[in-house]
């Protein structure tokens, strides 16, 4: 199992415009091959002294894919290639980490 974690930062006040584009690309997502989970989170409300906030302009993706194959696929696609051009302007910061299990 392949595990993505990307921190987006939006430049101020944009987060939403990104978050609107990400969620219309989702089903085409959601239909690629070895897709598992992939989902924009933001910081939970009252989470208390454990949570280290990652602000009100960022957001993370969570991504789980069956195999680096499905997930090289993935950022290769016409609509993936699509959201990024319609998202960029809006982008301050972006990190994508790619994790696989200690198995």
């Amino acid at each position: 199992m392949i595990h993505v974690i990307a921190v987006i930062k939006a430049k101020p006040g944009q987060r939403d415009g990104i978050l609107t584009a990400f969620k219309r690309n989702m089903p085409a997502v959601h239909a690629e091959q070895g897709c598992v989970e992939y989902r924009p989170v933001i910081d939970a409300d009252n989470a208390g002294p454990i949570q280290t906030e990652i602000g009100p302009d960022s957001f993370m993706v969570i991504e789980k894919w069956e195999t680096m194959d499905d997930l090289s696929a993935h950022a290769k696609s016409a609509h993936m290639a699509a959201y990024a051009s319609s998202v960029k302007s809006l982008i301050a910061e972006r990190a994508v980490h790619v994790l696989s299990d200690t198995e």
